[in-house]
């Protein structure tokens, strides 16, 4: 005997979840800024708002890259390389051919084609030469970096040419009183990249044919899916994602370094595994990348508010992945056997 109220709330119940937990995941960072907050009021200031959005925008690009790729059923390690690289190399050569007060396009653009060259040389290991993602993407990020520090640069350039320089002190909002708290201009730009990325995977046929390919290829091949370009197009897209980010990063700094952001890649791959994308591919979105985004941002932000040491921050992010990457493994072998189970045959007879 079914119950229909009791189905309608169930139903609800499923629609405010989600697809992939983002109502679960958003539920859990709500609860921990109350926490926090009950804690440490200070944390409900505008400036500490305004902080926690401007540590996100920081991340979110790399994210957006590393969710395309494990949607479509790789992963990556060398997104940090590609974008410390691209952006690094892009004040090398703007400092070099006397561009530094040409418009900001032009640093982004040509960030953005070094990443997608090194998207590319991705793709050529992946797609190419058939080498597992994880080992692919390892060897690509030490081939990156070796060639970063040996042949293009190993100095901080700390005075950053005068274009770039003018858009790390521009800002969309700032807040507070004497010791104020700026939300770079970037934020605006970021967001609708973000909305793009959005809805390339929802409303296109490249992002129905990248969830299509993480689901399984051979199923996706036999659906005409042209599964080789599209996963050349997801890493050469990464790439870009990567190499744009990466000349955030520095703008943000305020300095180019070259040892900067290698070794932070745990808390990018964390964020978008606990935004529900699947290590195992063919499920994730953009909302629920950008809520693990926050929800690591706000971790980070509030430890070092209660003042705890920081590498307890490691220690929670690790820990969440961990909890995510298993709840996804239970949830599959869950699904599983639920394929595996006969179907039942209703006592009056056969249905």
């Amino acid at each position: 005997m079914t119950h229909p109220n009791r189905d309608n709330v169930l139903g609800r119940l499923r629609r405010l979840r989600g697809p992939n937990n983002e109502g679960i995941l958003g539920a859990i960072i709500v609860g921990l800024a109350i926490v926090v907050g009950a804690v440490a009021p200070a944390f409900w200031s505008a400036s500490s708002m305004v902080s926690l959005a401007g540590s996100t925008i920081g991340s979110l690009l790399f994210a957006l890259g590393v969710l395309l790729i494990l949607v479509s059923g790789g992963i990556d390690v060398s997104f940090l390389a590609i974008g410390i690289f691209a952006a690094y190399s892009t004040m090398q050569a703007i400092v070099a051919t006397g561009l530094g007060s040409a418009p900001v396009w032009i640093p982004f653009l040509i960030a953005a084609v070094i990443g997608l060259l090194l998207g590319l040389l991705n793709a050529l290991a992946v797609v190419g030469l058939k080498i597992p993602t994880l080992i692919a993407t390892l060897g690509t990020q030490g081939i990156i970096r070796g060639v970063l520090i040996t042949y293009v640069g190993s100095r901080v350039i700390s005075d950053l040419p005068p274009t770039t320089a003018a858009v790390s002190t521009t800002y969309a909002l700032v807040v507070g009183g004497t010791s104020s708290t700026p939300l770079s201009i970037l934020f605006i730009p970021i967001l609708l990249i973000t909305l793009l990325v959005a809805a390339m995977l929802r409303f296109t046929t490249l992002g129905r044919g990248i969830y299509a390919v993480g689901g399984h290829t051979e199923f996706a091949r036999r659906a005409g899916y042209p599964v080789t370009r599209i996963q050349v197009g997801v890493y050469a897209i990464a790439g870009v994602l990567a190499g744009i980010g990466g000349l955030v990063h520095i703008i943000l700094v305020r300095e180019a370094d070259p040892f900067a952001l290698v070794g932070g890649e745990l808390d990018i791959i964390a964020a978008v595994v606990l935004g529900g994308a699947s290590i195992f591919g063919g499920r994730g979105s953009v909302l629920g990348t950008v809520l693990g985004v926050m929800l690591v941002s706000l971790i980070n932000n509030t430890l070092v508010l209660l003042g705890v040491p920081s590498f307890w921050q490691r220690a929670a992010v690790g820990a969440m992945l961990l909890i995510g990457v298993s709840a996804q493994a239970w949830r599959g072998r869950r699904h599983r056997a639920a394929l595996d189970t006969p179907e039942t045959i209703p006592a009056g007879g056969a249905a």
